[in-house]
């Protein structure tokens, strides 16, 4: 019985839908695609390698008809490699056995199926292969989605940058800020953490069994197999690493996983700030006719979506970490452990996406409550304990600090006149004085509305 709700995983049953995207980049027909991809890179540099002397140049027809071969890849040609795996029981060796097989019949191509993974090892092609697909993955799904994100509390930024809102430092009142620049700093954030991710170049190599060329050139002595590498792995859109076991040590790939690992952290705090902030009331969830938010409570509008990113960037963030932990590590010049614990970056890649979707559908829920917030400031002047005595410092006010905390520190219910009486008995300029009385908890938020319409 095929179903959703058979599946294994909940990527692949409850959520296939929202993380289908990374399905051309992570599945298993996607990993033999990028396998046939580079096969024939590598076997169309080699007949346009002058040095390369066992091969020539290709017809236009057959170069072509080849490139067709990686371009229309179907999923029945990945079905067909898969049967000749179960016999070969090695999924490489099933690629280049089908490529001899898809050629056959062209003369040609025929003549040259002893060069098809000419002097490869099976990394050569799977290194280039999985890094195209993470490249692939992180441009094409995981950074539209981050942006996505990025836009929507940008904006929120924007909209809000001159909303005063008390700040909690410790969970307690603290000096006010505005709601816009707290969403300007977690955008502000995003950005430098994207910028980091999309900045990791995905390294390759094709340089054999030890990383040494040793087949290379013992089958074709004459050719500068260093440059010619460098140009096959950098024509596939990944950077050339000239220095390698059998393996590419996924230096690269580990730096990917943890860029995305501390952006997710990052969203794991917003995740739960904005939680918090729904819990204050200092926003509303709108409602959508026919949802159920509690099934025994029915004024419940639960904040899920921020919850559901939360859980599932935990998800996402423990096999990132131990796909960067594990993936640089080998046993001398190799081990397999390596090959198994690929296979999940696309799940790894999927827990991310899922936790974007579900953010980016709390944050398109949001209403701020404009009554609520101003509340809570009109209940916390102690907050202006802050403004009094630094103003008392600047004009040389003695023990400026000590007597606000004689007035304020753990009283509670400060009020507008208890702050205004103890104003009015300080030794400070009229104008100073002035100023001081004018402060409210809602005017007293410095530069935040400017911080937040700058970012």
């Amino acid at each position: 019985m095929s179903s959703p709700l058979t599946a294994l995983s909940p990527l692949d049953g409850r959520y296939a839908a929202k993380v289908r995207p990374l399905q051309d980049h992570f599945s298993e027909f996607a990993l033999i695609r990028e396998r046939v991809t580079v096969e024939v890179a590598w076997l169309l540099a080699l007949a346009g390698e002058p040095a390369f002397e066992a091969l020539k140049p290709f017809s236009p027809a057959a170069r072509a008809e080849l490139e067709r071969a990686a371009a229309g890849f179907t999923v029945a040609d990945a079905e067909r490699i898969k049967a000749i795996e179960a016999t070969t029981n090695h999924d490489v060796k099933a690629v280049e056995y089908w490529l001899r097989e898809r050629f056959a019949g062209n003369a040609e191509i025929a003549a040259a199926s002893e060069l098809i993974h000419f002097a490869c090892t099976s990394e050569d092609i799977n290194n280039l292969a999985h890094g195209r697909m993470v490249r692939g993955g992180r441009d094409r799904v995981l950074l539209p989605a981050i942006d996505a994100i990025v836009e929507r509390v940008s904006a929120l930024a924007r909209e809000h940058a001159g909303v005063a809102m008390l700040a909690r430092t410790h969970g307690q009142p603290a000096t006010p800020t505005t709601l816009g620049k707290e969403m300007a700093n977690v955008a502000h954030r995003l950005r430098r953490a994207r910028a980091r991710l999309a900045a990791v170049e995905m390294l390759g190599k094709a340089n054999g069994a030890t990383g040494n060329f040793n087949a290379h050139t013992a089958g074709a002595p004459g050719v500068d197999w260093p440059a010619f590498s460098r140009r096959v792995v950098e024509g596939l859109g990944v950077a050339y690493n000239p220095l390698t076991i059998q393996i590419e040590p996924h230096d690269a790939l580990a730096e990917t996983f943890d860029a995305i690992a501390r952006l997710n952290t990052i969203l794991v705090d917003f995740n739960r700030d904005v939680w918090g902030y729904i819990s204050l009331g200092y926003f509303r969830q709108k409602v959508k006719a026919g949802e159920v938010g509690s099934s025994t409570m029915p004024h419940k509008v639960n904040p899920i979506d921020f919850e559901n990113s939360e859980g599932n960037l935990g998800l996402a963030n423990a096999l990132l970490r131990h796909l960067s932990e594990k993936l640089p590590v080998s046993r001398w010049q190799r081990d397999l452990t390596d090959s198994t614990v690929l296979r999940n970056v696309g799940v790894a890649f999927g827990y991310s996406l899922l936790a974007y979707d579900s953010c980016v559908r709390g944050l398109a829920k949001l209403e701020t409550n404009p009554a609520r917030i101003a509340a809570d400031l009109e209940e916390a002047w102690d907050v202006l304990a802050e403004a009094v005595q630094t103003v008392m410092r600047a004009h040389g006010v003695p023990g400026s600090y000590e007597k606000l905390k004689e007035l304020t520190r753990g009283k509670g219910g400060i009020t507008r006149e208890d702050l205004h009486a103890f104003v009015r008995t300080l030794p400070i300029p009229e104008e100073a004085r002035a100023r001081l009385l004018a402060l409210t908890p809602a005017t007293y938020v410095g530069l935040a509305p400017r911080l937040a319409r700058e970012d």
